[in-house]
């Protein structure tokens, strides 16, 4: 028979249901056996051209799973315009740029649910958009949550320091209209020295995220490992091919920037392209 519960009982159980979730994670970010945080998984060597087999695999993905990754997908273009729309309209001018460029700063961990749609064909599957949401029910989930939390923590640091490069430059005197802050920034010196600089920073801030995020991701997604192992396996895959890395880098910036063109429409596509293709990279970067 069913009892109420006093305030102090219920407040116990939430309490030790509190626990129990703090646990759970706390095991997803270490991982499955205690002694997974020092080992090590291998790491394979690519070339350049193997980039090109990546993105045609990512292509295949997008193509078999069009309809669904495009309704997943569709969020993306109106988060930007509602950041276009707040930036504009709350004096944030200019850090429009900046804010649009810190989609390749949050995009692998918003990119996870591609990642797993990938992995189910990979098996044989037939994937669907519901499958990005299955990533719930993964035993890295923590740690994933974790990660996410990361690289958005990295992403407002990188806000924080475009907000510094304006003031040093620009600044810091808020800009009066669009066409005025577009007129100092490529006329005047203070603004192509603004240009030259958060380039400069920013590429910073994309080679630290890829470095950590670009095996990590799909890797804590294909295995139960803790966040530790994974963020190694991804730098030392980073380290180990710096060259193929860089170009990937520049082929993720360069389809985010023609996708963000116009209105950010385009990324209904490059982002489930660069996404599926991402776990490709992964199985190529680490043995099964």
């Amino acid at each position: 028979m069913a009892t109420i519960r006093n305030p102090m009982e219920w407040g116990s159980a939430q309490l030790r249901l509190a626990a129990l979730h703090l646990a759970s994670v706390g095991r997803s970010v270490r991982g499955a056996k205690p002694d997974q945080s020092t080992s090590s998984v291998a790491v394979r060597r690519i070339e350049v051209a193997d980039l090109r087999e990546v993105l045609a695999k990512g292509l295949d993905d997008f193509g078999a799973c069009r309809t669904d990754v495009i309704f997943l997908c569709v969020v993306y273009p109106a988060v930007g315009l509602i950041l276009w729309w707040a930036a504009v309209g709350y004096g944030l001018l200019p850090l429009l740029f900046p804010i649009a460029a810190g989609f390749a700063l949050l995009g692998p961990a918003a990119a996870v649910g591609l990642y797993e749609m990938s992995r189910r064909r990979e098996l044989g599957l037939k994937p669907s958009w519901m499958d990005a949401f299955a990533t719930v029910r993964s035993a890295s989930f923590g740690t994933i949550v974790v990660l996410g939390l990361l690289l958005v923590a990295i992403f407002l640091f990188w806000l924080v320091a475009a907000q510094v490069i304006y003031a040093l430059t620009l600044g810091p005197e808020s800009p009066t209209s669009i066409g005025g802050f577009v007129g100092d920034v490529f006329t005047t010196g203070a603004g192509w020295a603004m240009i030259i600089i958060g380039m400069g920073v920013g590429a910073i801030f994309a080679a630290v995220v890829l470095t950590i995020s670009v095996v990590s991701f799909p890797m804590l997604l294909d295995r139960d490992v803790g966040l530790r192992l994974a963020v190694s396996t991804s730098v030392r895959a980073v380290l180990t091919n710096p060259v193929p890395m860089a170009a990937w880098g520049l082929v993720v910036a360069g389809g985010l920037l023609i996708g963000s063109i116009p209105a950010f429409l385009g990324l209904v596509v490059v982002l489930p392209v660069l996404g599926h293709a991402t776990w490709h990279l992964y199985r190529k970067l680490v043995p099964h």
